[in-house]
């Protein structure tokens, strides 16, 4: 196991407890430079986790709630007028910062979703025909409400795809409500001590982009890739944009376990966080009660070797 990558998420484990599976995701997915989002209903731990991942890593951090009457310019800033220069002058936006936290991105409008692409995609932002560079790392982590609670809409699929994971914390186990119970009266953030530097975080993460994958591990991610865009289940497939983000979570996957290069099992830990949210099913397969991660499982299985 990588030393580093594992006093993180110990780290992270004071104040969420009884989730280091998904800890472990959330942190391959910031060392793939990559975008994480939550679903789940709210009091679960969302934003308790992206503070403590903020803090482990000595993240600059900022959090906005979205809601209908969120504008972009809220988000990436906007020109204002400088009385004493006579000159418009550029005010920056809350997503300037190593971690924002778009929480309930769902509940605001598609216009100000949109707002986050470029910067997801490009980490800049544009406006009124001037670029910005936001600064690095930059990560997102938005958390929405379950698909039909109330004021909620659907996000665009060219959102969703920005997201290199999906996850959904759910309830804790008993044991873990009964530590939180226990801690619930208590600043437990501020127990959270800081394991890396942005600096090494940054070294981390060039390291994960830089792991060796044997190209018969192209290959095989590709085989996977294809049974998506032919199988009848299926009506939308896994876009080269899913493949590339398959291939980061594998390679941050090798580096936490310590690995010296990508092996087939990395993929498949992370191939259903990964893909789950780029897929839609056929009218037929819903019928049939199939979900994504199910057929996701069922393809992977029917390729048992990259040879």
């Amino acid at each position: 196991m990588n030393t580093e990558t594992e006093k993180i998420v110990k780290e992270i484990g004071k104040v969420v407890k009884g989730k280091e599976r998904i800890v472990r995701k959330v942190v391959a997915a910031i060392l793939a430079q990559g975008h994480v989002l939550l679903e789940d209903i709210p009091g679960v731990g969302k934003t308790t986790l992206a503070l403590a991942l903020a803090g482990t890593m000595d993240l600059k951090y900022r959090r906005m709630q979205f809601t209908p009457d969120v504008l972009p310019s809220d988000i990436v800033g906007f020109m204002m007028y400088n009385s004493g220069t006579r000159a418009f002058e550029y005010r920056e936006g809350a997503i300037f910062c190593n971690l924002f936290l778009a929480d309930e991105i769902n509940r605001t409008s598609a216009k100000t979703q949109s707002a986050l692409l470029e910067a997801m995609e490009e980490g800049k932002v544009t406006v009124e025909g001037q670029t910005y560079r936001l600064p690095a790392p930059f990560c997102v982590i938005a958390t929405e409400n379950p698909v039909g609670s109330s004021g909620t809409q659907l996000l665009p699929e060219s959102q969703l795809d920005r997201f290199l994971i999906q996850l959904s914390m759910g309830y804790p186990s008993a044991d873990a409500a009964v530590e939180i119970l226990k801690n619930s009266a208590r600043p437990i953030l501020q127990e959270i001590q800081s394991v890396i530097t942005v600096e090494r975080l940054q070294e981390l993460q060039q390291m994960t982009a830089d792991m060796y994958v044997d190209d018969k591990l192209y290959e095989y991610i590709v085989k996977l890739t294809e049974l998506t865009r032919h199988d009848e289940r299926i009506r939308l497939g896994v876009s080269p944009r899913g493949s590339i983000a398959l291939l980061k979570m594998a390679k941050a996957t090798a580096l936490m376990r310590g690995g010296e290069y990508v092996i087939p099992e990395d993929v498949l830990d992370v191939i259903a966080d990964t893909w789950a949210h780029r897929i839609r099913l056929s009218s037929k397969a819903k019928a049939e009660g199939l979900n994504t991660t199910q057929v996701i499982m069922e393809l992977s299985e029917r390729i048992s070797t990259i040879g």
